[in-house]
């Protein structure tokens, strides 16, 4: 009791407890240090191998996605350039079996293409890249209300067209080959737009009317000769009526014989009309049908 009571056994008393406590406390905060580094050290370790795998797994899979969208564009592309391969063949056999010739014109004046039948009535051999000047060449268009003096050339009506973005004109007239071969010509000028609105250029579809023409001018002469045949009839037969009426009343024999034989005359070449006439309508009608 005595060293209980004893103020400096008491401090060396406590002294000690508190060593003992404080050492406790850091053999115990020591222990947990280690087992912190110790865990962080496997976090430390493990950590890097996920951060890795894991970018290379979604690499590989954005990877396999660009191979596949790129396979399935070179499909579409190749599918649309069979279809549009596919439209431009069908498109070149169409013209290339017309009956009309096409010639399609740039937004430039130049041709860009041209169809056999195009070829064939025009008498070129490749049109394309000439202008409307060079392919027409002062040809002009017919018309009856069109003077000649105030004629319009068929190369300013397709310029016409290509300036002005007109949707349709049609003309005809007189062309002739670069072999001189005379030519009648009906055509149709239409524009080309662009999905823009703007203009593409124009095309033009022609067709030879050479034999039509012929035949409008045969048939055109030879109403012109039915109408003078027509009035050298009346003018042959009032004669004959004259003729007629002088022999009626006349007592002279003489006279009557010289009337007589006037209207003979008279007669026969009448008749030498009528035989023309017909000649020439038969030979008409078989120049016409071949």
């Amino acid at each position: 009791m005595r060293l209980v009571a004893n103020p400096v056994v008491l401090r060396a008393a406590m002294v000690l407890v508190c060593s003992a406590f404080a050492f406790i406390v850091g053999v115990l905060l020591v222990r947990a240090l280690k087992q912190n580094i110790a865990e962080e050290s496997k976090l430390g370790t493990e950590g890097p191998r996920s951060l890795e795998a894991l970018p290379l797994h979604v690499y590989n899979t954005v990877i396999q996605q660009l191979k596949q969208q790129k396979h399935e564009l070179i499909v579409q592309s190749q599918a649309e350039q069979q279809r549009a391969k596919t439209s431009e063949n069908f498109s070149q056999a169409v013209l290339s079996n017309l009956s009309s010739g096409v010639l399609v014109f740039g937004a430039n004046g130049l041709v860009k293409t041209a169809n056999p039948a195009a070829k064939a009535i025009l008498g070129f051999a490749s049109p394309v890249g000439m202008s409307a000047a060079d392919i027409f060449r002062g040809a002009t268009v017919q018309s009856a209300s069109v003077k000649t003096e105030d004629a319009i050339a068929m190369a300013d009506e397709v310029h016409a067209v290509l300036r002005e973005g007109s949707r349709r004109r049609q003309v005809e007239g007189s062309y002739e080959t670069p072999n001189g071969e005379q030519r009648f010509l009906a055509m149709t000028i239409s524009a080309v737009p662009a999905t823009d609105g703007g203009l593409l250029g124009a095309a033009c579809v022609i067709n030879d009317r050479t034999e039509l023409e012929g035949i409008r001018r045969q048939q055109e002469l030879q109403g012109e000769m039915s109408a003078e045949m027509a009035l050298q009839l009346r003018t042959s037969l009032a004669t004959i009526a004259g003729y007629a009426q002088q022999l009626a009343s006349q007592r002279d024999p003489e006279m009557a014989m010289q009337l007589a034989s006037d209207i003979a005359q008279e007669a026969a070449q009448l008749d030498r009309q009528i035989g023309g006439f017909l000649i020439a309508n038969q030979n008409a009608k078989g120049a016409v049908s071949h």
